[in-house]
């Protein structure tokens, strides 16, 4: 599957950004779609998941309570809402797929978007 990000960008601390994930050549209801991370410096890090039939979503301790994810199959897209964003959540966000059930771990993700930036500024 193919993955394209997009809604990235900067803003101010306690602003909210959503980000969008477009998927094309397979089918993108077979797939746990991930948002995950990577800041400067520091390793890829999983943010958050949602699983096939978008009945359930897994997040991070960090963002829990501020971000949303959510799948529209029909339009084969994932989203990610990020409410009250910190100056600790820029980096580069990246939406992946995987054949797991559900999982929190980078090295389950086979297919990756191309990143986009989210910058916080305090």
């Amino acid at each position: 599957v193919q993955l394209q990000a997009c809604g990235g960008g900067s803003v101010q601390a306690g602003g909210s950004l959503r980000l969008s994930c477009a998927a094309s050549g397979r089918t993108f209801s077979n797939y746990y779609m991930g948002w995950l991370r990577q800041a400067p410096g520091k390793e890829r890090e999983f943010a958050a998941g949602i699983t096939r039939g978008g009945g359930s979503t897994y997040y991070a301790d960090s963002v829990k309570g501020r971000f949303t994810v959510s799948r529209d199959n029909a339009k084969n897209t994932v989203y990610l809402q990020m409410n009250s964003l910190k100056p600790e959540d820029t980096a580069v966000y990246y939406c992946a797929a995987s054949r797991r059930v559900l999982t929190t771990f980078t090295t389950d993700f086979g297919s990756w978007g191309q990143g986009t930036q989210v910058t916080v500024s305090s």
